[in-house]
């Protein structure tokens, strides 16, 4: 199972995690969940003003025998304007932009989906139970 937990947050309410959001699916092929502005396909829905979030900005998708993948899915725009870091416990790496990465099995971090035109951003945790 992968659990997701998302909190928007702008400057003024940095570290602020009141009206955080939560979604799990199936550790099961071709299980998904995806973060973005649009609440028809999105299981966590950003405020619909925050255009540096694309309409279906991140994925997560469940591959075979159960291993997680995140992918920053390109948008409308050949430039984002966002930029996304994921962190597992120490290490944090920036993600590219159309880029892929597998989640550890049994593990948990964090995705940060910084705007780069003013203090705001998107925090998605993530916790793989295997």
């Amino acid at each position: 199972m992968l659990e997701l937990t998302m909190a928007t947050v702008s400057g003024a309410e940095e570290g602020a995690t009141a009206g955080m959001l939560m979604a799990e699916a199936p550790s099961e092929p071709g299980a998904v969940l995806r973060v973005g502005r649009d609440k028809s396909v999105c299981r966590l829905a950003t405020p619909d003003d925050w255009l540096f979030i694309s309409r279906v900005h991140l994925e997560f998708l469940c591959g075979p025998e159960g291993t997680w993948q995140l992918s920053w899915l390109r948008g409308s725009q050949p430039d984002p304007s966002s930029e996304v870091i994921v962190a597992i416990g120490a290490h944090a790496q920036p993600l590219p932009y159309g880029g892929t990465v597998t989640l550890p099995g049994g593990g948990s971090g964090e995705v940060i989906v910084r705007d780069r035109t003013a203090p705001r951003s998107v925090n998605v945790g993530f916790y793989h139970e295997v």
